[in-house]
């Protein structure tokens, strides 16, 4: 795909692109304005989300209830006066019964949130897809396909990673440091200071590291984007790379956007993960020190130099209770900090969804906008100016009339702005000053379904969707009869080509169409078009891909086509367009020469000059 050519084939001027590459607004990241947006998603599912909080609670108490039977079957054991046999066995089962059925809530959990985050994403992508469907074409002209596509794919696919997996663990996580630190202050106040110094350490630390880690993650997506995006494009244009021997050209610059990919990827990984490493740390730090206090205060409490019933008592399955409690408490912190950059990726995933979902759409018809019904097929421009960059006009007081079932022709030298005209008249831009009418309605009073239904049209870029045959002709008229379909098949001198196919008119085209020649392309194209029954007709080059014998074998049927119909074409082979009822000369965005055929070649002007060219 061209970046940066008007969407009709690329010739009517550039729209500004930046080089090819969407642009990435560099702005601070609001994360708590995309949790706030992406726990929106969440909440539509409220109902399993909050079957997962409940199983989530019901697991973990579970395990939380383990380490307080095991330190009473410990004291049960070294109790005064022999091992309390009937104890510890009852301690024991009831701590294995928790682990069991927290082990089965935990999987039944891991089931809901695979389904919660699957819906959930099912959603977004539905939404991204819907947005993207009702963006202006200068987006697609600003952005390419490839990173779209990554968008859709890649983004979101990590999005559901964070929501099946990471935000169980948040979860859980939080209810186990909440219940775990309940439990040791009853177990033993004065050792919880300990974590009263390590787990400020951990948070400043946490919070440090993870400023420093968001950029790269943002560049992490940017550079995968951008990789996809050249992929893309380039293996859409194999034909033409290897035409011109750049294999080895474009798998170098292939290698570069790898590297720098490889680079952001293996930056925004490196140092992020860095940081469960730099936390567990702490974490088992704050373990040996509740150790050796905890033995210390056992030891003093044993020996009768601490009294029972005060703070600083402690048993020995009291001090085995808090160090299991202690591991669950900096457990789960260890694990936040380990997915923490894992968010970070979700996150910089998430902006650069959002960033699609909240592109302005196209302009809404006005609440008053008239349904173009029983078109005559009238066309005005009137002064009107065009530029796809600001002070860089393409259209410069274009002025034009045409008589409904005229036929115009437009000519001009790349660039001239032949292209624009079709893209102004389609309303898939809008003039910057000036006005366009059909049948007396300004475009801007008419609603853009029924303005873009009034017209069908065969473009020099040919356009096939996976599908049959049929399948590809019918999408200019769904409501027509295989008989009708036939017909245009056989008007557009397709049908011969068609009924040889293994499976007819049920033969698959695939990949847009690789399956056959672009000439066939076209010519199923023009069957489209044929078929159709729109009031008026744009031709860009129809015929560009056809060899000059079929070209003509289906002049009359293009004659049958344009016959009783406005037509717009843009030509560069002149013999399309001698029957013109007017044909236009663009050059630099104004019109230099009009007249028929016949006017033009006596004017001996740049038409005269173009057509001997060609003939002569």
């Amino acid at each position: 795909m061209n970046k940066g050519f008007s969407p009709m084939g690329g010739r009517g001027g550039f729209a500004p692109t930046d080089n090819g590459k969407a642009p990435e607004t560099e702005t601070k990241k609001d994360y708590k304005g995309l949790f706030k947006r992406l726990s929106g998603y969440v909440m539509r599912e409220w109902h399993l989300f909050f079957l997962a909080i409940l199983l989530t609670f019901l697991s973990n108490q579970l395990a939380l209830l383990g380490p307080l039977y095991s330190g009473s079957a410990i004291d049960a054991i070294v109790a005064e006066g022999g091992v309390d046999f009937p104890t510890v066995w009852d301690n024991i089962f009831k701590m294995l019964s928790c682990y069991v059925l927290s082990a089965v809530l935990s999987y039944l959990l891991a089931l809901l949130m695979v389904k919660l985050s699957q819906r959930i994403i099912r959603t977004m992508r539905k939404e991204l897809f819907t947005k993207i469907s009702k963006l202006p074409i200068p987006f697609f002209d600003k952005n390419a396909v490839g990173d779209i596509v990554s968008r859709m794919s890649y983004d979101i696919d990590t999005i559901n990673s964070s929501l099946s997996h990471d935000l169980v663990q948040v979860m859980t996580s939080l209810y186990t440091v909440i219940g775990s630190a309940i439990f040791m202050l009853r177990i033993s106040k004065p050792m919880m200071l300990i974590f009263v110094v390590t787990v400020p350490i951990t948070i400043f630390f946490t919070r440090y590291r993870t400023r420093k880690v968001r950029p790269m993650f943002r560049e992490r997506s940017k550079r995968l984007g951008e990789l996809n995006g050249y992929a893309e494009e380039m293996l859409s244009g194999q034909h033409t790379i290897r035409t011109y021997g750049r294999e080895k050209t474009i798998s170098e610059s292939f290698n570069g956007h790898n590297a720098e990919a490889m680079q952001a990827t293996y930056r925004a990984e490196y140092f992020g993960g860095t940081l469960g490493p730099s936390v567990n740390f702490i974490n088992n730090l704050s373990i040996v020190l509740v150790t050796v206090l905890g033995g210390i205060l056992y030891m003093y409490s044993q020996s009768g130099a601490i009294m029972a019933g005060t703070a600083f008592f402690i048993t020995l399955g009291g001090v085995a209770q808090f160090v299991q409690y202690s591991r669950k408490f900096a457990g789960p912190i260890n694990e936040f900090a380990n997915i923490l950059h894992e968010f970070q990726s979700a996150f910089s995933a998430a902006e650069r969804v959002f960033r699609v979902l909240d592109e302005p759409i196209e302009t809404p018809d006005a609440e008053d906008a008239v349904t173009l019904e029983k078109v005559r097929g009238e066309v005005e421009f009137e002064h009107v100016t065009f530029s796809y960059i600001p002070e860089k006009p393409v259209l410069k007081d274009f002025t034009l009339h045409v008589k409904a079932g005229q036929t115009v022709a437009i000519v001009g030298p790349t660039g001239a702005g032949k292209t624009t005209v079709i893209n102004l008249l389609m309303r898939f831009y809008d003039p910057v000053s000036g006005e366009i009418r059909i049948d007396g309605h300004p475009l801007k009073d008419i609603t853009r379904e029924s303005l873009r239904r009034a017209f069908t049209m065969v473009l020099q870029d040919t356009w096939l969707f996976y599908g049959s045959v049929y399948d590809n002709i019918v999408y200019g008229k769904e409501n027509a009869t295989r008989e009708e379909v036939k017909k245009a098949a056989r008007r557009a001198r397709i049908d011969s080509f068609i009924e040889g196919l293994p499976d007819g008119y049920d033969t698959l085209i695939t990949d847009d169409g690789v399956n056959i020649s672009k000439g066939q392309k076209q010519l199923i194209t023009i069957a489209r078009a044929m078929l159709s029954d729109a009031p008026m007709l744009i031709l860009d080059e129809a015929t560009s891909n056809v060899d000059s014998r079929t070209e003509k074998k289906i002049a009359a049927a293009m004659d049958a086509l344009m016959r009783e119909r406005t037509c717009f074409v843009v030509a560069h082979r002149l013999s399309t367009i001698e029957n013109a009822d007017l044909i236009l000369v663009l050059r630099d965005g104004t019109i230099t020469e009009s007249g028929t055929h016949g006017e033009l070649l006596s004017l001996g002007g740049f038409y005269a000059s173009l057509y001997n060219s060609q003939f002569k």
